[in-house]
Order: C-alpha cells, then structure tokens, then sequence
C-alpha cells in the first residue's frame, strides 16, 4: 500500500508545535484592520490550538 499523501491545504494552513499540538492562524486578521481596536489586532495575530473533533482530521489531513 502506498503512503499517505499529505493534504496541501491543510499543510499551508495548520503546522505542528514541537510537542505535537497542531496550532492554526485566527480569522479576521488579513484586511480591513484600520477600524479594529490595537486589543484585538493583538489577540487575531496569536496561533491558537486546534481543539475538538478537529484535532483528529487535522492530524489526519497532516498525515499523521
């Protein structure tokens, strides 16, 4: 059986962390950022974890 290939758009939008976690970028951070306070610009710059039900098709799609 041959290996797995790993899904490229999940690969240019997920990565792993040294201990395994899968993090992900958050939403609204690409455009339109003149009107959003300095406070939330800071937390929308943050990585956050993959959490739930999608942590196992992350990891899945990441060939893993």
């Amino acid at each position: 059986m041959p290996k797995m290939k790993t899904h490229r758009a999940a690969a240019k939008r997920l990565r792993r962390t040294g201990s395994g976690k899968i993090v992900r970028k958050r939403a609204y951070f690409r455009h339109i950022l003149e009107k959003k306070p300095s406070k939330r610009k800071r937390r929308l710059g943050r990585s956050i974890v993959v959490s739930g039900p999608d942590r196992a098709r992350a990891r899945r799609l990441l060939g893993g």
